[in-house]
């Protein structure tokens, strides 16, 4: 068993080699791929007629939901060992729901997706716990984000100028499938197991009251941010834009997203996650008020790409919140989980403030969410956990 320290300045356990860390980070990465290229293969489906609109949403929804489901009951039930086992299988059990996604239409496509989610939760499990035992959790978690982003782009980029117009949808399943499948066999090289968060720490272990009052701003963070999103096309349509308007606000938010990734990477452990958030937060809704304006072209791409920059470049600061709010770092072991159910919920929840004429409704619930996150995080700060305790 790996020798866990309890120095803020080291690793909890021993540190991961560089094809460790390498692994791990390539299985996290392929875990949550379908993140960044969901809209361009189930809109390929739609078009093949093989899903409605509905059912498209279905289909999005529920992988998205199951996915943070395993993130979270992972964290919260599985022990860390037998790392390179568990990868493999959730690796290759991804893939043979990828392949499966081949042959289905449907509702059929909705309960398949929904059966992918489960592997790549565990496969993100795998990546957060190296994170959360690192001595720089919110750097490593920009590292990660950043190179998901970039990762999810590139492929995206790939699916669409070679496969996708080619092979229909069935191309880019099988695209995945062949990355998942790699993923498995990469996970090979991860570490064996991970030293325990604490000496109490055990399987089926919840994260203190605090860490949970933590894990809830973090699902309001990435409702609020995925919500907003998921509307901006309907946002430029009502403000008259023309199509191509949205297509290079989601190129250049994309972009902004690396680099807003990037540097939160560089500036971690530099700024304080309070202030950081507080910051980030007050401009957002400056943001979401100029959305609500329904703005001019050049306008709205400025602030599309503003929101992608701070969308990256705040998350890796939720970490350290969640640290402080739980040190034990069982609640950040579940905040990818908190933070996928945030962002496949959200929109979910937003849908029902917009009707097919205004969809600023989204923006509503978008700032509502976004002042009750800071609302919980002001009050996790103020009262620190040693202050709680005593």
């Amino acid at each position: 068993m790996a020798h866990a320290t309890t120095s803020s300045a080291d690793w909890i356990g021993d540190r991961p080699s560089g094809l460790h860390a390498v692994a791990v980070m390539f299985v996290g990465i392929i875990g949550v791929m379908i993140a960044g290229v969901q809209p361009l293969l189930l809109g390929a489906l739609q078009q093949e007629g093989r899903l409605t609109a509905a059912q498209l949403g279905h289909a999005a929804t529920a992988e998205l939901l199951t996915m943070g489901i395993a993130a979270g009951l992972a964290g919260a039930m599985l022990k860390p060992e037998r790392l390179r086992w568990i990868g493999l299988v959730a690796g290759l059990a991804l893939a043979a729901f990828d392949v499966m996604s081949v042959k289905a239409s449907g509702e059929t496509m909705t309960l398949i997706r929904a059966c992918a989610g489960l592997p790549s939760g565990i496969l993100m499990w795998i990546t957060i716990g190296m994170i959360t035992r690192s001595p720089r959790p919110e750097r490593w978690s920009g590292v990660y984000l950043t190179l998901q982003t970039l990762a999810q782009f590139l492929l995206s980029a790939v699916l669409t100028a070679a496969v996708v117009g080619r092979y229909g949808a069935n191309g880019g399943f099988l695209a995945l499938a062949a990355l998942s499948a790699l993923a498995g066999l990469v996970a090979l090289a991860s570490p064996k197991r991970y030293a325990p968060l604490a000496h109490a720490d055990a399987a089926g272990g919840l994260p203190s009251p605090r860490g949970l009052v933590a894990l809830a701003a973090c699902f309001l963070f990435l409702a609020f941010i995925v919500a907003v999103w998921v509307y901006a096309e309907p946002l430029s349509q009502q403000a008259g834009h023309k199509p191509q308007v949205f297509g290079y606000a989601v190129s250049l938010s994309l972009i902004c997203q690396v680099i807003g990734g990037g540097a939160a990477t560089m500036l971690a452990g530099r700024l304080p996650w309070f202030w950081t958030l507080l910051t980030c937060a007050i401009v957002d809704l400056a943001i979401l008020a100029l959305f609500a304006t329904l703005p001019g072209p050049i306008t709205f791409l400025a602030a599309s790409g503003l929101f992608g920059f701070i969308w990256l470049f705040v998350l890796p600061f939720l970490v350290p919140m969640v640290i402080e709010a739980d040190p034990s770092r069982r609640a950040a072991m579940l905040l990818g989980g908190a933070q996928l159910l945030g962002g496949s919920l959200g929109p979910l929840i937003a849908s029902l403030m917009v009707s097919d004429t205004d969809a600023r409704g989204a923006l509503v619930f978008g700032a509502g969410g976004l002042i009750l996150a800071m609302i919980i995080v002001t009050g996790l700060h103020l009262r620190p956990a040693r202050l709680a305790a005593a």
